[in-house]
């Protein structure tokens, strides 16, 4: 059963500059884990896949119900790319399946985030 969607909607280039101008910006968002792969990229895919990211966690969090904030870091959740590029859940408070999505344009990344309860 769902127990919760979310949706987000990022432009890339906010992503961007926050990192430009924010020396540990990139460091608050992505987990120790998430670093090793982003370390993997160059140029504008480097930028996509941390805007990416940011929108996972950001849908992640929407479909939790509680949003980023006191209760739920960007630490909290941890999503790493399979072999294939598909993003995969592999840490968060969440005790069910999550299913991950991300698409990007040249200026926007969209991402999807599915809760669904083991019980079915």
């Amino acid at each position: 059963m769902i127990k919760g969607i979310g949706i987000d909607i990022t432009e890339i280039e906010r992503v961007k500059k926050a990192a430009t101008a924010h020396s540990q910006f990139i460091q608050h968002v992505l987990t120790p884990t998430e670093l090793e792969q982003y370390s993997q990229f160059s140029g504008q895919r480097s930028v996509e896949y941390l805007a990416g990211r940011w929108s996972l966690k950001e849908s992640f969090a929407k479909a939790y119900g509680t949003g980023i904030g006191a209760n739920l870091g960007f630490h909290d959740i941890e999503i790493i790319d399979n072999q294939y590029g598909a993003p995969i859940v592999t840490k968060s408070p969440y005790n069910g399946n999550a299913h991950a999505s991300v698409s990007h344009t040249a200026t926007l990344v969209m991402t999807e985030v599915i809760l669904e309860s083991e019980n079915k």
